[in-house]
């Protein structure tokens, strides 16, 4: 799916985005860990293994990875929905340091709902920390309501829901 206003496609997760992953992943590592829990140093070391994983999760049908990816064949950002059951699922994302604050997590998570009833979903469910307004803005953004606090690595967080038939 085409974000025009991004000049970036959202695509699911394929075999052949494994480099651009990981070069994502490494460029923004120390970016990422201010704000989520960082993945530690074996997440690089074993990362074959975990995106053969993903990619085997996602055949299965537990979860949907998507990637955001530039016209240099770059990723950009990451879109997840996972623990698909019972016609839900949970809401994840990232975007590169150079691409935030620049409305692409709002316009990829609304991509995202777009998608989420060929999937057989019909509610979503999110989280963010509480020191991380950006990301809860998102949410807000994109018709996510606050349902209840949760606990984070970084701490406090509040939990978010979305029901799709109201979108």
């Amino acid at each position: 799916m085409y974000l025009p206003d991004h000049d970036v496609t959202l695509e699911p997760l394929r075999p052949d985005h494994a480099d651009a992953v990981l070069a994502f992943e490494r460029e923004n590592r120390e970016y990422f860990a201010s704000w989520v829990w960082d993945r530690g140093d074996e997440f690089f070391t074993d990362y074959a293994t975990r995106y053969a994983a993903l990619l085997a999760e996602q055949e299965a049908g537990v979860c949907r990875f998507h990637v955001l990816v530039d016209g240099s064949g770059a990723v950009v950002g990451r879109v997840n929905l996972m623990d698909l059951e019972n016609g839900s699922a949970e809401l994840g994302y990232r975007i590169a340091e150079k691409w935030a604050g620049k409305g692409l997590a709002t316009a990829a998570v609304r991509a995202l709902i777009e998608l989420a009833p060929t999937y057989g979903l019909t509610a979503l469910s999110a989280g963010a920390s509480n020191h991380n307004g950006a990301s809860q803005a998102v949410l807000t953004r994109t018709g996510f309501r606050p349902v209840g606090s949760s606990s984070t690595d970084l701490g406090p967080g509040t939990k978010y829901e979305l029901t799709l038939e109201n979108v």
